[in-house]
């Protein structure tokens, strides 16, 4: 078993698996064949000790997820659409991603108060106010949630996330990476993101509750302050809760966020399960941990960079793989070739 827990993401015909030092992507190419890239994260930041103090891990990884699971979401979206002649650049995963938060924390964060503010007012008392905001986020979360999950594009991205999280199960009880066994485990998984957004959302009312009565600007200003400090003790409950998960009172409190997976995760079919088995194999790889015994050996090739052939991209592969080596570094020089073939478009944005 790896020495570190990995995580994953799912993706627009893909999964991107994350771990200690990397990320690795795995994309179901509309031709068919499953194509790979990783990316390294001991960069910047990153490899800064304080990263991994609490309370500062769970930003860090909340950064990483924002930027770097965005760029890789309209990645994963423009490579189904390739053929077309459709590019995506960089400008358009900036301006994806400041929507993406100014939605969040406007439907999510605001509006509740908002809703709140309006309905209750200050006639029946702060408790009320704060347990009527408390439900309104629920109510939109939970909607939100459940109108998505009927578009026929984001139900076979939650079909992904199941193939994710099965996957991982498999891993972290030493299985072989193959489909039959890896369809013996749930869709759920204790430390998935949906259930971090419900331990957020439960901890928010708490938070803005304890804020008590201000001014409009410093009540509005509160629930916008506040989100890194509720998201930073979120992902500490969320580490514990993982740890403790026999426990029956730990296992009653995260309960509400293994039933949101229901809408969150979808069973996969079997190729779903192939590409997250490619991208946990890949990012095993890039981190330097061995590959666990009887996997399948799934064919993959390289991601080519926007504008590169698929051909290309398997030759460089290939050339860099038949230099004499072992077979451990053969692999991870496949892995520096299509760090190289994904570098100058997909790099982190400075900062």
């Amino acid at each position: 078993m790896p020495r570190f827990s990995y995580g994953g993401q799912a993706l627009i015909e893909g999964v991107m698996m994350r771990g200690r030092d990397a990320v690795a992507v795995a994309l179901r190419h509309p031709d068919g064949r499953i194509v790979w890239a990783s990316e390294r994260l001991d960069t910047g930041f990153h490899r800064n000790r304080l990263s991994r103090a609490p309370f500062v891990r769970g930003l860090v990884i909340l950064y990483e997820t924002l930027v770097i699971g965005t760029r890789w979401l309209i990645r994963a979206a423009g490579l189904q659409v390739e053929d077309e002649g459709v590019e995506i650049g960089r400008g358009s995963v900036a301006i994806m991603l400041l929507i993406t938060l100014v939605l969040g924390v406007g439907l999510f964060f605001l509006l509740p108060l908002v809703v709140a503010t309006f309905t209750v007012g200050d006639n029946h008392g702060d408790l009320a106010k704060y347990a009527m905001e408390g439900l309104v986020r629920i109510g939109l979360f939970l909607g939100y949630l459940a109108l998505l999950s009927r578009t026929p594009d984001v139900a076979r991205v939650f079909q992904y996330h199941g193939a994710e999280h099965m996957t991982i199960h498999a891993l972290e009880h030493g299985d072989p990476l193959r489909p039959e066994a890896i369809r013996r485990y749930p869709t759920a998984h204790p430390r998935c993101g949906t259930e971090f957004l419900v331990v957020v959302i439960l901890l928010s009312i708490l938070g803005f509750a304890l804020v008590g009565r201000q001014s409009p600007l410093v009540t509005v200003a509160s629930r916008v302050i506040l989100i890194p400090v509720i998201a930073a003790v979120g992902y500490e409950l969320l580490r514990l809760g993982a740890r403790h998960r026999s426990n029956p009172v730990v296992r009653a409190i995260m309960w509400p966020g293994i039933l949101v997976q229901m809408i969150t995760t979808k069973q996969p079919t079997d190729d779903m399960i192939e590409v997250a088995i490619v991208a946990i194999e890949e990012a095993l790889r890039a981190d330097g941990e061995a590959v666990p015994d009887g996997g399948l050996g799934l064919a993959r090739d390289p991601m080519p960079a926007p504008g590169e052939t698929a051909a290309r991209a398997r030759d460089a592969a290939a050339a860099t793989a038949t230099t004499p080596a072992t077979a451990a570094t053969a692999a991870t020089a496949a892995t520096q070739a299509a760090e190289e073939l994904t570098a100058g478009a997909f790099d982190p944005p400075a900062d």
